[in-house]
């Protein structure tokens, strides 16, 4: 799947440019272009693998927007032909869809990419998809609102959002910064061969998924979800059948970037592997599995043939807003936004005491 990635934000620009050097190292030549958008200068300078946009510097002198997402809508507003701009010859014509990497939880990210995907809408006649990161639960009250904020209007503007839960790819008891490298890492990992799959490879499978399958699964627009496993796998393909069944289940049920969002309008299931090694029985079986699984009749399924001796089941889901994860967070965005908006009547209120005299 040929794609253009815009990371926006500071989240966005490191998962952008771990993305575009993840398919440069595996020479999948699935990322046409990648650009990275940030109000801050300081987070522009890291990035290595994608080409770089500062906006807003008239506005934040290139300090960046301070977790102020409406500050990051009216930054994005503001210098879109530039950011456009930025994008000839990034987007080209053989690109078969547009992917917007954000952070809902912070301020350029989460404020600017609806801005951007709504203009990329009316400028091109490819999907846009957004990748957003969630983020966890104990990541403050701001970020919570913002990321509530921010994903009731990516939804609308996007022809799909796969989300990516902060609380669902790092492992236990790692540090702050190192659960981001961990979570960057696999999102790269994972998106990144998503986006690979139905590309030349060496090898024939012996049903390759292509990009029409990954662009059908997302049209039920909403949120999806991706999930991965992989285990070692025998030479022998017949006895890889309950191998198959095993890591596409795990793929559902335990490494989702949504955890416990099963439920689904339409599904995706690419076993990666050595074609010899893939069981076309144990294909087909985990794809029945995942049709009862999912309560979908729309489960694609298909090879994407790596040279590797394990065997990886990717599972992609389309229109999976009714998990019980995504209501869980929404009223964990609206709780923060109450919090937010009690204490800054508190704040205030405390200035206007009639028992308390002015000095002058």
């Amino acid at each position: 799947m040929k794609v253009a990635l815009i990371g926006v934000g500071q989240a966005g620009g490191k998962v952008t440019e771990r993305l575009a050097r993840f398919d440069a190292n595996m020479g999948f030549g699935a990322v046409q272009g990648a650009l990275a958008v940030n109000s801050a200068k300081a987070d522009l300078q890291s990035l290595e693998y994608v080409d770089t946009q500062l906006i807003g510097a008239d506005r934040v002198n290139g300090h960046g927007v301070g977790g102020d997402n409406e500050l990051g809508t009216e930054v994005m507003q503001s210098d879109i032909q530039q950011v456009l701009g930025a994008l000839d010859g990034r987007v080209t014509s053989s690109a078969e869809a547009i992917f917007v990497v954000a952070g809902l939880g912070g301020g350029t990210g989460s404020g600017g990419a609806p801005v951007l995907v709504h203009h990329l809408q009316q400028v091109h006649d490819v999907p846009v998809y957004a990748l957003g990161i969630l983020p966890g639960r104990n990541e403050g009250a701001l970020y919570q609102a913002n990321a509530g904020r921010s994903l009731k209007t990516i939804i609308r503007e996007a022809d799909s959002t796969l989300l990516v839960d902060n609380d669902a790819w790092h492992a236990q008891g790692e540090s702050v910064e190192g659960a981001f490298e961990t979570i960057n890492e696999r999102i790269a990992k994972r998106v990144g061969l998503l986006f690979a799959s139905g590309e030349a490879v060496e090898g024939v499978g012996e049903s390759v998924v292509d990009s029409s399958e990954v662009i059908n699964t997302l049209r039920a627009g909403g949120i999806a979800a991706l999930g991965y496993a992989t285990e070692l796998a025998s030479e022998d393909s017949a006895e890889n059948i309950r191998t198959t069944m095993s890591v596409s289940r795990q793929a559902l049920l335990t490494g989702t970037s949504l955890p416990e969002a099963t439920t689904a309008d339409s599904a995706l299931l690419v076993i990666a592997g050595d074609p010899d090694r893939i069981p076309r029985k144990g294909v087909e079986r985990a794809r029945r599995w995942l049709e009862d699984e999912t309560g979908s009749m729309q489960v694609r399924g298909g090879d994407f043939p790596l040279e590797s001796d394990r065997l990886g089941a990717l599972v992609l889901l389309g229109g999976v807003e009714r998990s019980d994860r995504i209501q869980e967070f929404m009223e964990r965005a609206r709780e923060a936004k109450r919090e937010q908006e009690t204490e800054q009547t508190d704040h205030a209120d405390q200035f206007t005491d009639d028992r308390l005299e002015n000095l002058f």
